[in-house]
């Protein structure tokens, strides 16, 4: 789609309500590295998630949302309405390890929906895994990207110290976690007890203005570990339903406290995840309506990109509809101004569209025609900074029938028609039938109008640390 959105600053609009105590509150819930597979309502068999369940059958449940396949593209993609090609963001292991300013709150291409929020009268919290900046160099970074409050998990922080090195990597049990009052180690603590509980706390003192929630979890990612309500699990298997039973759990958790509140019918909830499952071994295999799902992380397959998507707010968000609207990760930071009230800048790039008038029931349908996901590209260290392998990442474009797999040579090899072929067994990129024929000249039109190379990594180089050199 690849669209320069020009509406006035911020200007109210009469999608909602211009009341602060009127607009809706937003929830973003966001599992990590958790495919269909694992979702009940989604066909996921030998697991129940009913809390998750309860938001679909009550609300949206969508067939085909993107992500991209790994966390930190998503990531970027989410905050800033932006492909990984545009901001540079193809990659994982950027930062925190390799640099300082990468993501830089200073550029204007790098505007995330928080600071937008804020500007529309929102508060705004983050709580979770961050991944981004490096808040040992950085602690204000979580203020200048726009968060009012927050409780972060950053991966790996900078120190000389290998001990600390070791410490900041705890994202479960004895988590090391970046607050407004800095950094540390929780001992004794579950990370996601202590992520659901800041968010928590933040409604409870925010309930009466509008609210703005973005909760990246951290769970199911690895390290496998036991949860406290299953503290005897063993095997990987056991232990990853156990962490995906309590995702489900921590979504009830707060869906209970917006109800307590009396915001239940203002407050717009929506479950995702990042990417797909892990494949073993480092993850487990799945089944799905019937059939075994191997976790696709990292990979542009469908189980790697196409994510739950769900969509929950009584009174505000259609109940019992299950849509196959294309939308994906670029979509949300225009749907969350629209839905705030406002308007995207007029000098803000986005590669997204609003979907908040399907949302709020005043459309059928979304505006994309196709959605896009970037492959999981390689990168490495150089005196420059981090530079990828390859100029041009792979990616897949789909629409509604129809998907494409594009080569690092910008070259179209792989067609598949995924109403006939969901598990992508069968190329059909020789094929000569005339509705295939069409399909590709679409196609061919996108990948013609996308840069001949992806943005490159921009920031201010620092000296390696131990780890940088493995």
């Amino acid at each position: 789609m690849l669209l320069a959105i020009s509406f006035a600053c911020l200007l109210p609009s009469n999608a909602v309500a211009e009341s602060t105590t009127t607009k809706p509150n937003i929830l973003y819930i966001m599992a990590d590295d958790l495919g269909k597979e694992w979702i009940s309502c989604y066909g996921a068999e030998d697991i129940e998630t009913p809390n998750i369940d309860a938001l679909a059958a009550g609300g949206m449940k969508f067939n085909y949302a993107y992500s991209m396949p790994a966390c930190t593209p998503s990531r970027t993609t989410l905050l800033t309405g932006k492909y990984p090609w545009r901001t540079g963001w193809a990659n994982h292991w950027d930062v925190p390890r390799w640099g300082v300013g990468y993501f830089d709150w200073k550029k204007k291409e790098n505007t995330t929906f928080a600071r937008l929020m804020k500007d529309l009268g929102y508060a705004t919290a983050a709580a979770g895994k961050w991944q981004i900046n490096d808040f040992r160099i950085e602690p204000e970074a979580m203020k200048k990207h726009g968060f009012d409050d927050w409780a972060m998990w950053t991966g790996a922080e900078s120190s000389p110290d290998e001990e600390h090195a070791k410490k900041s990597t705890r994202r479960y049990w004895d988590p090391y976690i970046h607050t407004k009052e800095g950094s540390k180690t929780y001992k004794g603590k579950y990370g996601p007890d202590l992520y659901t509980d800041h968010l928590i706390q933040f409604m409870r003192k925010n309930k009466e203005q509008p609210m703005c929630m973005y909760f990246p979890m951290a769970q199911p990612h690895t390290p496998v570990a036991h949860t406290p309500d299953e503290p005897n699990a063993k095997s990987v298997l056991d232990r990853h339903k156990a962490m995906v039973r309590y995702i489900d759990k921590m979504v009830g958790q707060l869906v209970k406290e917006i109800d307590d509140l009396g915001i239940r019918d203002r407050t717009i909830v929506i479950f995702t995840t990042d990417n797909g499952s892990a494949a073993p071994p480092r993850g487990v295999i799945g089944r799905r309506n019937g059939r075994e799902v191997v976790g696709s992380k990292g990979t542009e397959l469908e189980a790697g990109v196409c994510t739950p998507f769900i969509v929950n707010c009584p009174g505000l968000v259609p109940a019992g509809v299950e849509s196959d609207a294309l939308t994906d990760f670029s979509d949300m930071l225009s749907t969350f101004v629209e839905l705030g009230g406002g308007q995207v800048p007029d000098d803000f790039v986005t590669d997204g569209s609003s979907i908040a008038p399907l949302l709020l029931g005043n459309a059928k349908d979304t505006e994309r025609k196709w959605i896009m996901a970037l492959g999981y590209g390689s990168a490495k260290l150089t005196k420059d900074g981090v530079r990828p392998s390859k100029t041009f990442s792979t990616r897949v474009i789909r629409d509604k029938r129809f998907k494409v797999w594009v080569s690092n040579e910008k070259k179209i090899i792989r067609l598949h028609d995924l109403k006939s072929d969901p598990w992508e067994e069968t190329n059909l990129i020789g094929s000569e039938l005339a509705v295939h024929q069409k399909a590709l000249d679409k196609f061919q039109a996108v990948v013609d109008s996308l840069p001949e190379k992806d943005a490159h990594p921009s920031y201010t180089s620092r000296a390696a640390n131990p780890w940088d050199r493995k």
